[in-house]
C-alpha cells in the first residue's frame, strides 16, 4: 500500500496533469494492471481519473475484455504514463476502415431442410455486429413470429438522433453507438448534418452486413430489378445487436471498437461480426492491436469472433485480422452475375458487369475516348476536375480503376458532359469484376478487355462504342472463384497459422440498405433503395457470422474454436464445374494462401465428425512460443501468466485445423519438423478414422498413428504430423510455398481435411 501511495503522489506532482502547449493532444489507449489498484479507490474509474488523467479527458473506461481506459493527452504525457508501474501498454488510437438473396443457398443450405428447417435454429443466438449501425425499418429486421428475447440478454437500445427504444424489437434486441473517440479525433466533432448521433445507419454498410448475417425473409427483393427474388440472411431467426463503431465520414477508431467489445461481452452476445481492419498497411503485433485484444477477451468467454480478411489482394501477405482466436474470412464469387458488354465499332463484344438501372443505350453507338492517351494519369483515372468537357462531351469515356471510388468516376464523366463510362481494371485488379449502381450508363471490364478497348480507341480514326446491359444471370460457371481483391496469405505475424481461415460469398451480395444515401453512397445520388448489392470481404465475414450462429444453436456446448474447426475441415475445394478453385486475378488454380481451408459448406459443418479444439491455456502457450513475455501476454489476456522455462513451445503446435511447417531460409539439406494435433470426436461415439496424406510436391509427410480409434471412454486422440523436405531440391514457386493435406476418413460420411503448407521464411 505504501508503494502505491508513493507512486500516486509522484504522478500527481508530475507535469502530465497540464496540457503541454507545444504539443497537440491525441487519443491514447492505456492498458492497466487492474489488480494494482490501491484499496483507497472505490472503482477503477476513480483510480484512473485521480492518478492517470483528468476526468474530462477520459473517453472510455474498459472493464470486460480489457482493463484500462482511453484519454486525450499529449504524446509527452503518454510517454510519462508509460513509466507508471501499473501501466502495461500504451498505444495511440488508430483509424480503421470497413472492408467494403442467393448467397446463403450457395453455402450448402436449402429451404426447409437442415439448418433452414421449420425449427427455431438460431433464434436463441445473438449476433453482435460492429459496423456503421442499422436501419431498423427494413423488412429484413421484422420480428414477425419470433419468440421472446433470450432471458440472458443484458443489452440496451440506446436513444439518439432518429433512434429510440421503439426501433428495437424481438429481432434487433439491442443497439449502441460509440462516438467518444470520433468526437475527440475529428475537428469540430462528428458532422451531424450527414451522420446520426445514434445507432441509426447513415452509411448503409452496417445495415447490409447485419441483414447478410441474420436478415429475415423478404419477398420481391431486388436492387432496381437486379438480383430479384427472396432476400434472407444466413441465420434468419438469430437476434441482432447493433454496435455502431464506424462513421460515414471518419471511419472507425480503435478506442471506440474496444469499448464495443467491452459492451458486447457484457451484454451477452454469442457471435461478434466485425468487417473492419487496418487500411494503412500496418500490421501491429497482437498486444498492440485492440481488435486482436478485444477479440481475445470475447473468445476467452466463449464468443465466436469472425472478421474480414481485407481487400488488399491479390498481393501476397495482404490478409488482415491475423490473431489465431479470430476466424478470418476471405471473399469469393457466387453463381450469379450482372453482365454488361462493351460493344465496339469494329464488332467486338467485350465482357463486363454493371448494376446500372437507368435509361439504356439501346444499341446506340457513341464516340469513345480514353483521356489517358494525353499522358495525364489523373485524367485517365477520371479524378475530379481532370476531364476537359471539350474532349468528352457526348462520348463514352474509358476510365482507369483506382485512386477514387468507382462510382465517383462516373459522376466526374457526367459532370464533364460524357454520356457513358467504361471502367477498366489495371494489372493489379486483373480480371476481377464487381458490379456498381452507376449514375450514368457504365460497365466495368477486366484488364485484358480494358487494354483492347484502349488500343481500339487510340488506333481507330473514329472509334465508337455502346454498352449492352443484360440484367441478372444465375447458374454462372465456374463458381465460386476467389475474388481478386480478397486478402491473401501468408500470415505476416505468425506464418505458422494459415490465414485466411476460409472463404465465403463476398462479390455482388444483395442485402438491406439505408434510406440515408443512394446505392452508390455518393451525396449527389438521390435514389432510394431497400436493398443494395455490394462486394468486399466485409460481405463475406457476415456469412460466416451467420453460419456460426446456426452452429452455436445446434451445438451450444461447442467452443468458438470447435465451431471454426467444423467450418474449416468441411469446406469445398472444387467449384460448380467440379474443378479446383480458381484465382480470379490470374485465372489459374488457387492455393491455401488464397482460400485458407476452402469455401464454407455449412451443410457439412453441421456434422464434421472431428473438431480441433483450443483452450485459453493453449492460446497463452502459443503467445509464449512466439516470444511474448508474461507482461506482454497480460496485455492481451488481462490476467498474469507464466511461460514454460525449460523448453520453449512451438507455435506450430497450436491445435489449429490447418498445418503450416515453416523452415528458416538459411536451412540447407534434409530437414524435418513435427507438429502435434488433437482431434475431438463429435460424431458417432464408436468411430475409427484413417489418415490419407497428400504430400506437397517434393515433400514427405507422415502421420503417426495413421489410425484414430474413439470410444465412449476415449473422445480425444492426438497424432503427430512430420514434414520432411530437402530444401536443396524442393521448388517453392511463385507463392514461396508448396501445399498438401492430411485428411481423416471414418468410412462413412465424415471427411475431416486439414491443409498442409510448407514454406521457408525467417520468423522472430
Amino acid at each position: 500500500m505504501a508503494s502505491s501511495i508513493i507512486a500516486l503522489l509522484l504522478f500527481l506532482s508530475s507535469p502530465f496533469i497540464s496540457f503541454a502547449a507545444s504539443q497537440a493532444a491525441k487519443t491514447f489507449i492505456f492498458r492497466i494492471d487492474g489488480g494494482s489498484m490501491p484499496s483507497i479507490f472505490p472503482t477503477h474509474y476513480h483510480w484512473y481519473s485521480t492518478e492517470f488523467a483528468e476526468e474530462s479527458r477520459i473517453l472510455h473506461v474498459y472493464h470486460t475484455v480489457f482493463h484500462g481506459f482511453s484519454a486525450v493527452v499529449t504524446p509527452d504525457e503518454a510517454d510519462n504514463l508509460r513509466n507508471h508501474p501499473a501501466v502495461l501498454a500504451v498505444f495511440e488510437d488508430r483509424r480503421r476502415e470497413l472492408h467494403t438473396t442467393r448467397s446463403p443457398q450457395f453455402l450448402g443450405l436449402q429451404n426447409q431442410k437442415g439448418l433452414w428447417s421449420e425449427s427455431d435454429y438460431g433464434s436463441d443466438v445473438i449476433i453482435g455486429v460492429f459496423d456503421t449501425g442499422i436501419w431498423p425499418e427494413r423488412r429484413s429486421f421484422s420480428d414477425l413470429n419470433l419468440g421472446p428475447i433470450p432471458k440472458r440478454w443484458r443489452g440496451v437500445c440506446e436513444s439518439g438522433a432518429r433512434f429510440g427504444p421503439r426501433n428495437c424489437n424481438r429481432k434487433i434486441i439491442g443497439a449502441r453507438f460509440f462516438a467518444k473517440g470520433q468526437q475527440a479525433a475529428v475537428i469540430g466533432g462528428i458532422n451531424k448534418t450527414v451522420e446520426f448521433l445514434s445507432p441509426r445507419d447513415a452509411d448503409g454498410h452496417g445495415t447490409h452486413t447485419s441483414s447478410t448475417a441474420a436478415g429475415r425473409h423478404a419477398f420481391k427483393a431486388s436492387m432496381s430489378g437486379y438480383a430479384s427474388g427472396v432476400a434472407k440472411g444466413v441465420a434468419p431467426k438469430a437476434r441482432i445487436a447493433a454496435y455502431k463503431v464506424c462513421w460515414k465520414e471518419s471511419g472507425c477508431l480503435d478506442s471506440d471498437i474496444l469499448a464495443a467489445f467491452d459492451a458486447a461481452v457484457r451484454d451477452g452476445v454469442d457471435v461478434i461480426s466485425i468487417s473492419i481492419g487496418g487500411g494503412d498497411g500496418i500490421t501491429s503485433p497482437y498486444y498492440l492491436d485492440p481488435i486482436a485484444i478485444g477479440s481475445y477477451g470475447a473468445a476467452s468467454k466463449g464468443i465466436f469472433v469472425s472478421s474480414s480478411a481485407g481487400n488488399e489482394g491479390p498481393n501476397g501477405m495482404s490478409v488482415t485480422n491475423l490473431a489465431p482466436w479470430v476466424t478470418t474470412v476471405g471473399a469469393s464469387t457466387i453463381d450469379r452475375n450482372f453482365p454488361a458488354d462493351a460493344i465496339l465499332g469494329d464488332g467486338h463484344r467485350l465482357r463486363g458487369v454493371s448494376l446500372y438501372a437507368g435509361v439504356p443505350l439501346n444499341g446506340r453507338m457513341f464516340p469513345v475516348v480514353y483521356p489517358g492517351k494525353s499522358g495525364m494519369s489523373s485524367a485517365s483515372l477520371c479524378m475530379e476536375n481532370t476531364l476537359d468537357p471539350k474532349h468528352v462531351r457526348g462520348k463514352i469515356v474509358i476510365c482507369d480503376r483506382g485512386s477514387s471510388p468507382r462510382v465517383a468516376k462516373g459522376l466526374v464523366v457526367k459532370k464533364a458532359g460524357g454520356v457513358g463510362m467504361i471502367l477498366a481494371n489495371g494489372a493489379s485488379n486483373g480480371e476481377g469484376l464487381v458490379g456498381d449502381a452507376h449514375l450514368i450508363p457504365a460497365c466495368a471490364v477486366g484488364s485484358n478487355e480494358g487494354d483492347r478497348i484502349k488500343a481500339y480507341a487510340s488506333s481507330h480514326p473514329n472509334p465508337i462504342a455502346s454498352i449492352d446491359f443484360r440484367g441478372t444471370i444465375v447458374g454462372i460457371k465456374p463458381a465460386p472463384v476467389i475474388a481478386s481483391f480478397s486478402g491473401r496469405g501468408p500470415n505476416g505475424l505468425s506464418p505458422e497459422i494459415l490465414k485466411p481461415d476460409l472463404i465465403a460469398p463476398g462479390v455482388n451480395i444483395l442485402a438491406a440498405w439505408t434510406d440515408a444515401v443512394g446505392p452508390t453512397g455518393l451525396p449527389s445520388d438521390p435514389r432510394k433503395t431497400e436493398f443494395n448489392i455490394l462486394s468486399g470481404t466485409s460481405m463475406a465475414c457476415p456469412h460466416v457470422s451467420g453460419a456460426a450462429a446456426l452452429l452455436k444453436s445446434a451445438h451450444p456446448d461447442w467452443s468458438p474454436a470447435a465451431i471454426r474447426s467444423a467450418m474449416m475441415t468441411t469446406t469445398n475445394l472444387v467449384d460448380n464445374s467440379n474443378r479446383s478453385l480458381i484465382d480470379e486475378s490470374t485465372g489459374k488454380s488457387a492455393t491455401p494462401y488464397d482460400y485458407g481451408s476452402g469455401h464454407l459448406n455449412l451443410g457439412r459443418a453441421m456434422d464434421p465428425g472431428l473438431v480441433y479444439d483450443i483452450t485459453n491455456d493453449d492460446y497463452i502457450t502459443f503467445l509464449c512460443s512466439i516470444g511474448y513475455g508474461p507482461k506482454t501476454i497480460q496485455v492481451i489476456t488481462r490476467t498474469p501468466v507464466r511461460c514454460p522455462t525449460r523448453r520453449k513451445p512451438s507455435p506450430g503446435n497450436l491445435n489449429y485445423p490447418s498445418i503450416t511447417a515453416v523452415f528458416p531460409t538459411s536451412t540447407r539439406g534434409l530437414v524435418s519438423k513435427t507438429v502435434i494435433r488433437t482431434a475431438t470426436n463429435v460424431g458417432q461415439v464408436e468411430a475409427v478414422y484413417r489418415a490419407r496424406i497428400e504430400s506437397p510436391r517434393g515433400v514427405t509427410v507422415t502421420v503417426k498413428p495413421p489410425r484414430l480409434v474413439f470410444t465412449s471412454a476415449v473422445k480425444r486422440r492426438s497424432y503427430a504430423v512430420t514434414v520432411t523436405v530437402d530444401t536443396r531440391n524442393v521448388v517453392l514457386g511463385e507463392t514461396g510455398a508448396v501445399f498438401g493435406s492430411v485428411t481423416w476418413f471414418d468410412g462413412g460420411k465424415h471427411v475431416v481435411r486439414s491443409p498442409v503448407v510448407v514454406t521457408q521464411m525467417d520468423t522472430l
